[in-house]
């Protein structure tokens, strides 16, 4: 079980890197956009051409799964080692649509080097980031001698997760078996900064709701009947304002159950990093911060659950004014979530508070849509420990610690499998995901490689699988 030894890993990275390029270049060339209908053979076909790059990089098994949507493509590469840790990485081969005309300066399935970043749609959003594997195991088994992976080496990449990943978890129960392992390692994330290394820990979960209430069959006169009968539109207003007490804190009964709060340790982590509270504000486009006491700007955005209005309305909405009481109102909510809560209880909680909240003569509906779970893995997770080793030596200094305040299909894995979710990723806030433009940094994707050569066997040495 040799350690990848630091002296030679760059080397080979280096002498290997132009190919690598290449290849990666090659598949940015595929459109491989997952929501628009008319790129569905380019999904496939970016599908086959990693599931060919894998088995010449040397996986034995590689496969095409198909879903009632886009492939997936699934890899598999066992040690030699039968006590090994079985390690699972996750990442998606789909991208988001992208035109010339969208504002970028080049053609967006054209990959360009500039200024020692890579430009194209899908250069950090996901396919950099999964093809950094492919030569990190290389460099791996190169520069230690071995003929096969220190651990037992799975990989799993979605072809949905830029149209909402709707067939994955099912697609992970079909093939849980096969799927199993001791942890997951999520390549679909980024860093704090170019200089500032970071390991992800968390994702918050996420429930939603639409909230549609009834009142007079039809809208009715205001002088006629208004203050004798029940305003839907009101008592949309005073769910709203009930949604939340006084310290900002969300007001549903049994919301924070099973919570598991931050430690005092991960606080001080948090507070360890550069943070500017200004900038972020002007990222956000906002003016001023809010949110539950007690807690600091980043501490609510990564750590703590959510209540937010997504949407409200009823009534009459044009020009002027039409003296009515609406005869339907509705709200738009989402909950992001924490480890520790289960998104079926705030569904049954969240019920049970607006039956409690709208008075009589108004009829309540309220819908929830798919819901994910919260994920978390403690800092002292052997797992984890490893992978901030492995990230500490690419990187010759100290990793740091952030949390992720979205959401993605990541829980579904935790979930399923029962395995925790690490997550390395080298991408920087600039590698405008979504946007024109997109790139990754050069620097730091061959810094991803290197990772991941020193993380098979720091695994392996230092976390045995228990049968």
């Amino acid at each position: 079980m040799s350690q990848t030894p630091d002296s030679a890993v760059r080397p080979y990275i280096e002498q290997h890197r132009a190919a690598f390029l290449d290849d990666l270049a090659e598949w940015l060339r595929i459109p491989s956009v997952s929501a628009q209908p008319d790129h569905a053979p380019d999904v496939r076909r970016s599908a086959d051409w990693l599931a060919a790059k894998l088995k010449e990089t040397g996986f034995p098994t590689t496969e095409v799964w198909a879903t009632p949507g886009a492939p997936a493509v699934f890899a598999e590469w066992p040690s030699d080692d039968p006590e090994a840790p079985t390690i699972l990485v996750y990442g998606h081969h789909d991208v988001q649509p992208a035109a010339r005309e969208d504002g970028w300066d080049s053609e967006p399935f054209e990959p360009v080097v500039r200024d020692g970043r890579l430009y194209a749609r899908g250069a950090a959003d996901d396919k950099g980031q999964v093809f950094f594997h492919t030569l990190g195991v290389r460099a791996h088994l190169a520069t230690t001698g071995r003929t096969t992976p220190a651990v037992h080496l799975k990989l799993l990449i979605e072809g949905e997760e830029e149209s909402g990943s709707p067939n994955f978890r099912a697609l992970v129960e079909e093939h849980a078996e096969r799927l199993a392992a001791d942890a997951v390692i999520v390549s679909d994330t980024g860093m704090w900064s170019e200089d500032t290394p970071t390991v992800c820990t968390g994702m918050r979960g996420l429930a939603e709701c639409e909230i549609r209430l009834y009142g007079p069959d039809q809208d009715i006169h205001s002088g006629s009947f208004g203050g004798a009968v029940p305003n839907p539109a009101t008592a949309a207003a005073r769910l709203v304002a009930a949604l939340h007490d006084e310290h900002a804190r969300v007001a549903i009964p049994g919301f924070y159950d099973g919570i598991v709060e931050l430690t005092d340790r991960e606080r001080e982590l948090f507070a360890e990093l550069p943070f500017d509270e200004q900038q972020w504000l002007r990222t956000a486009k906002s003016y001023a911060t809010q949110g539950e006491a007690g807690h600091t700007t980043l501490e609510r955005v990564w750590a703590r659950p959510t209540a937010e209005v997504n949407g409200i309305g009823g009534g009459y909405q044009g020009p002027g004014s039409k003296t009515i009481i609406p005869s339907s109102a509705m709200l738009k909510l989402s909950f992001r979530l924490v480890a520790g809560q289960d998104p079926d209880h705030v569904e049954k909680a969240v019920r049970a508070w607006a039956d409690a909240q709208v008075p009589a003569g108004i009829r309540c509906e309220i819908t929830f849509g798919g819901a994910t779970r919260p994920c978390l893995t403690p800092l002292d997770h052997p797992a984890l420990q490893s992978l901030v080793r492995a990230m500490g030596r690419a990187f010759e200094g100290p990793v740091r610690f952030t949390r992720e305040g979205g959401s993605g299909p990541a829980a579904d894995l935790q979930d399923v499998l029962g395995a925790p979710v690490l997550f390395l990723g080298i991408s920087v806030p600039s590698d405008g995901w979504h946007a024109p433009n997109e790139k990754v940094e050069l620097a730091l994707l061959l810094k991803g490689v290197e990772t991941t050569a020193y993380l098979w066997g720091d695994l392996a040495a230092n976390w045995r699988h228990e049968p």
